[in-house]
């Protein structure tokens, strides 16, 4: 994965009100894989994993606007920074 933006790091640590570090956001985007964007399992796993590094909890129907919101947005999903954004939105 390319270096993330600071803009985009910057945000996350805003939304989340914590230090995370572009190693640990690198490591976990190169989990995603573009199926990942198109199982609901895999995008539950995902949002529950970014809220566990962040230790910011989620609720379920938030996970399930989120999930919605990456179906109807029909994203890149090689895009990552748009997911985060799409996701620091929620």
């Amino acid at each position: 994965m390319s270096k993330i933006s600071k803009e985009a790091l910057n945000a996350i640590n805003k939304k989340a009100g914590k230090n995370i570090s572009e190693s640990s956001v690198k490591k976990l985007a190169s989990t995603v894989k573009p199926s990942t964007l198109q199982s609901e399992a895999e995008l539950r796993r995902l949002i529950k994993q970014v809220s566990a590094m962040a230790k910011v909890p989620v609720t379920e129907s938030t996970i399930s606007e989120i999930i919605g919101a990456v179906k109807k947005s029909g994203m890149n999903p090689n895009n990552m920074e748009a997911l985060m954004k799409l996701m620091l939105k929620k």
